[in-house]
């Protein structure tokens, strides 16, 4: 059956993403719009912020970039992003934003990939810019702040600020390509257009109230589409000022949230785990916080819980792909005591449904199946990517999520697991995120991630990659601790110890990696029970 959003369906702009989001910046004038999180002393004004935009927009132009061209923007947050970024999208141009973390080699890929004619970074990255672009379409680098040999955006912004007149299709002209793995483990350029970022923005909006008053911390990186959106071009549209962080240091993020009183923290689950858990919360006055939003990973609830009680607001999770600009379910401001572990309702102007994965029969209320999505936040598609975007959205316009939830009676959605990440064990599915969550809840445990490996008799186990607290713990501590809380089939039998869960910079685990890692070579290391 389709399932359909609780909330009216939303008018929808057919406006650039651009003058969608800066459409009240000059009127703003001296409001704050951009805040250096590190240097308060560095911030710009809404109306410095429309200036720089139009002036590097006209100089974008006047050196070769035209509509359609592809600029890469590679560099960490910084109040620069969001002026390269739209100055970019008046130009006419696609930006294809890149994983802050890459390697040159990454980075090359990508630059190859999406056909980029301008990489515009910052001098620390040079060392991985520079034989990138060496092997790959780009004509020329430019930096954000200053480096010897290289201009700089400044260097070239226009002197008057004046319009760019580039004929921009805000339903067919890409203006961000990201590069997501979807449900394989190819990362591929996602296509999304001005309209599908505009109307994702509109089909949230009277979700997520954001006034002109509130300050909004961009700790999530402003490459992804969840930071894009969330803490740079939704609250810039809202008036808001967004305090920019280049990355999350628990430190430096709560200093950030105690002195400028953020009140709402969109935020990925690894924060929410440091909230609950990391020791120097106690030290900070976060009385002015009231809402967490947790997204783009699995938040256990339990957690959530824990992470709320603490610091005393409401921690509550969103959903959404890359794919889907990316938001498909949020909790709305005005619901004070949503379901344990939702990840709310359907946003406005969207449709839903739950596809059985072995029969393709549809689903109904509380029962499982594949979340499908329609809305006029799908993608365009995989850029050259015909069979991809083939296989992710259907001929009906469906897109195929991946991801295994339900829904119950008061149209509450919740999400129980990858469809490829489930792990058989003798027939059985066992879903890597709940005994993650219950891994979480031991005291000696700081963070953790579970794959299924194959054991010596051929069967598909339950394995967990632990960080622990305490040197102390053991394998078998582990294994009994899971054992005594989760059905018998579920059990964890392998324990392997590390220092860090491989996570991407949105906070996903990273589980391509966790099964590199389970090579022979690392089996002596790994503590295994019978699996019986």
């Amino acid at each position: 059956m389709v399932f359909r959003s609780p909330f009216p369906d939303v008018d929808i702009p057919n406006t650039p993403v651009h003058e969608y989001v800066l459409s009240g910046a000059a009127d703003r004038g001296d409001r704050p719009a951009l805040v250096d999180g590190t240097n308060p002393n560095n911030r710009i004004s809404y109306a410095q912020l429309d200036a720089a935009v139009r002036r590097l927009a006209a100089g974008f132009a006047a050196n070769g970039i035209r509509h359609g061209d592809v600029i890469a923007l590679f560099s960490p947050n910084t109040v620069a992003y969001p002026i390269v970024f739209h100055a970019a999208s008046m130009a006419g141009a696609t930006v294809t934003t890149v994983n802050a973390l890459y390697t040159a080699e990454e980075l090359a890929r990508q630059l190859r990939d999406s056909q980029a004619k301008l990489l515009v970074t910052i001098s620390a990255f040079l060392d991985r810019a520079v034989p990138a672009a060496k092997s790959s379409t780009v004509d020329e680098i430019l930096v954000c702040d200053a480096a010897d040999g290289y201009r700089s955006i400044t260097d070239v912004a226009s002197t008057a600020a004046h319009d760019v007149a580039a004929p921009i299709d805000p339903a067919q002209d890409t203006v961000v390509m990201p590069y997501s793995s979807g449900t394989t483990s190819l990362p591929k350029g996602v296509m999304l257009t001005h309209r599908n970022l505009v109307a994702n923005m509109a089909q949230t909006q009277s979700l997520v109230n954001l006034g002109e008053d509130e300050r909004i911390v961009a700790v999530l990186p402003l490459f992804h589409i969840y930071g894009m959106t969330a803490t740079m071009n939704h609250p810039l549209r809202q008036g808001a000022t967004v305090v920019v962080l280049p990355r999350f240091d628990v430190i430096q993020f709560l200093d950030v949230l105690a002195e400028h009183r953020i009140a709402r923290a969109f935020i990925a689950p690894p924060i929410v785990l440091a909230l609950a858990k990391h020791p120097a919360v106690d030290s900070y006055d976060l009385s002015a916080l009231h809402t967490v939003l947790s997204a783009a990973a699995p938040l256990d609830p339990a957690l959530a819980e824990a992470a709320g009680r603490r610091i005393g607001c409401r921690v509550v999770q969103g959903y959404g792909m890359t794919e889907l600009s990316p938001s498909t379910h949020l909790v709305p401001d005005n619901d004070s005591n949503p379901p344990h572990g939702t990840v709310g309702k359907l946003v406005a102007s969207t449709e839903g449904r739950l596809v059985d994965v072995a029969s393709g029969e549809d689903r109904g209320v509380n029962e499982d199946g594949e979340i499908w999505i329609r809305g006029p936040q799908v993608m365009k598609g995989y850029f050259g990517q015909a069979d991809e975007t083939a296989a992710m959205i259907d001929s009906d316009g469906w897109l195929h999520t991946g991801d295994i939830g339900r829904v119950d009676a008061h149209g509450n959605w919740y999400v129980v697991d990858r469809a490829k990440e489930l792990i058989k064990y003798k027939g059985y599915q066992v879903a890597p995120a709940e005994l993650e969550a219950v891994l979480l809840g031991h005291p000696q445990i700081t963070d953790a991630a579970v794959i299924g490996v194959l054991d010596g008799d051929g069967n598909e186990v339950p394995k967990a990659y632990v960080v622990r607290a305490d040197e102390n713990l053991e394998p078998d501590t582990v294994m009994s601790y899971v054992a005594g809380a989760v059905a018998p089939h579920k059990k964890i039998r392998q324990v392997e110890f590390i220092d860090a869960v491989p996570k991407s910079a949105a906070g996903k685990i990273l589980r391509k990696e966790l099964r590199q890692w389970n090579a022979p070579r690392h089996a002596a290391q790994a503590a295994t029970s019978p699996a019986r």
